[in-house]
């Protein structure tokens, strides 16, 4: 898949060299780049801050249902 990046001059003339050295193109050196990066890296915690939040507490339900009942009161 192609895709646009805008870089500083600097990196760019990096890459070039890079790619010139090893004898491969810049988008492979870039794709490797990218590879060394993303693997090097832990991934994402996609838990919610949330999650367990009421591990320690009844229900929810059950506990809602608590709440009401004190305010009926």
């Amino acid at each position: 898949m192609r895709t646009v990046v805008d870089l500083p001059e600097e990196q760019l003339k990096a890459i070039k060299a890079l790619a010139k050295r090893e004898n491969i193109s810049q988008a492979e050196a870039i794709r490797r780049a990218v590879h060394a990066y993303l693997t090097t890296r832990p991934a994402p915690d996609r838990k919610s801050p949330a999650f367990g939040m009421w591990q320690d507490r009844d229900e929810g339900l059950r506990y809602q249902r608590a709440l009401r009942d004190e305010w009926a009161e």
